[in-house]
C-alpha cells in the first residue's frame, strides 16, 4: 500500500490564471507532482528490499533518492495551498495577519525587504530549486531559504511556510525563460492566510527541537 498520495487540488486548474496558466497547473501537479509521489513510495519499497537482502551498499544511494522524492512531494504540497486566485498584496493587521505581517518586519526590517530577499532567493537558485520562508525555531525568526533541488541549504528544523518554485517546469510554457518575471507574477496569488496558519502552526512546534533532558 502506498505511504504518500498526491493531494487534490484545493482549486481548479484555471484558478490562477492568467498568472499561471491551466495548462501548466494541471501538467506541474498531475505529472510533475505526481511522480515525486511515485519516486518516494517506489524508492521506500527498494528501501525495504535491500534491508532484507543486507544489501547495505546500496542503501546511502536509496536514502538520498528518497530525500529527493519526498522533499518534492512535500514542498509541492506546501505550494499548492500558498497560492490563491484571490491572492496577493501583503499580509495586514486588517485581515487579521498582524502577527505574520510583524513577524516578517521583525525579521527583514520590512515587507519589502524580505520580498525583495525572497525573489532574488528564488530567481538566482543555480539549476532547479526553490526560493523558502521558513520559521527558524531556535531563534524564532523566519528566514529565506535557498533551497537546491528539493534539498540542499536547508537548515535542519526549520519549517517552510511559503515556497516560491523555480524549477522550469513551474514556468516555461508560459513565461519561457523569463523565470524573474515569473517570479514577480507569484506575489499575486500568495494567499497570506495560508502562510499565516503555516506560521502559527510552526510556531506551536518551537520547542520540540530541543528538548530538555
Amino acid at each position: 500500500m502506498p505511504v504518500y498520495t498526491l493531494p487534490e487540488l484545493p482549486y481548479d486548474y484555471a484558478a490562477l490564471a492568467p498568472v499561471i496558466s491551466p495548462e501548466i497547473i494541471e501538467l506541474h501537479h498531475d505529472k510533475h507532482h505526481a511522480a515525486y509521489v511515485k519516486g518516494a513510495n517506489d524508492t521506500l519499497e527498494q528501501l525495504a528490499e535491500a534491508r532484507d537482502k543486507e544489501q547495505w551498499g546500496s542503501v546511502n544511494g536509496l536514502e538520498k533518492n528518497l530525500a529527493f522524492h519526498l522533499s518534492g512531494h512535500i514542498l509541492h504540497s506546501v505550494y499548492w495551498h500558498n497560492m490563491s486566485g484571490d491572492g496577493g498584496g501583503e499580509p495586514l493587521a486588517a485581515d487579521g495577519l498582524g502577527e505574520l505581517a510583524d513577524a516578517i518586519a521583525e525579521s527583514f526590517g520590512s515587507f519589502a525587504a524580505f520580498r525583495a530577499q525572497l525573489s532574488k532567493a528564488a530567481a538566482t537558485t543555480q539549476g532547479s530549486g526553490w526560493g523558502v520562508l521558513a520559521h527558524e525555531p531556535l531563534s524564532g525568526r523566519l528566514i529565506v531559504e535557498q533551497v537546491y533541488d528539493h534539498q540542499g541549504n536547508v537548515g535542519q528544523g526549520a519549517t517552510p511556510i511559503l515556497v516560491f518554485d523555480a524549477w522550469e517546469h513551474a514556468f516555461y510554457l508560459q513565461y519561457r525563460n523569463q523565470k524573474v518575471d515569473f517570479i514577480e507574477a507569484m506575489w499575486q496569488v500568495v494567499d497570506w492566510q495560508d502562510v499565516a496558519r503555516r506560521y502559527a502552526a510552526a510556531k506551536s512546534r518551537t520547542d520540540v527541537l530541543l528538548l530538555a533532558p
